[in-house]
């Protein structure tokens, strides 16, 4: 950590500043420690609940439970933006506009070879 030089354009992480790290009062390192305490009983509780190998009922892990639904309902934290907005026209609107002009302009092109008798029809089913 001695070694450690700052990036010119980044702020140093509060994990390497010194007065963070090393002067932490003993409140705060009893509270890190009850909240490190907790999580490993919850991790525990977990494990045993998932190897139960007699177990009949579904576990609920409520993050995973929290993770599933902002995946699936991203609407609630949508965010309308100039961004999102020129994203959604380049990708909705654009792409119709083009395939448009793209057909427009090869059926109008065929259409005036055909009234110009300059068409050649690779498979005609008359003759």
């Amino acid at each position: 950590m001695a070694d450690y030089r700052e990036a010119p354009l980044a702020t140093q992480p509060k994990t390497l500043d010194p007065n963070e790290y090393f002067h932490v009062s003993t409140k705060m390192r009893q509270a890190e420690n009850q909240r490190a305490a907790l999580r490993a009983n919850l991790k525990l509780q977990y494990q045993t609940q998932l190897n139960n190998p007699h177990r009949r009922e579904l576990i609920e892990d409520p993050a995973l439970t929290r993770w599933v639904h902002a995946r699936g309902n991203s609407y609630p934290n949508f965010r309308p933006t100039f961004k999102t907005s020129l994203l959604g026209a380049m990708f909705g609107v654009v792409p119709l506009v083009f395939f448009y002009y793209v057909f427009k302009t090869d059926r109008d092109a065929r259409e005036k070879q055909i009234q110009d008798g300059t068409l050649k029809r690779k498979f005609s089913l008359s003759s």
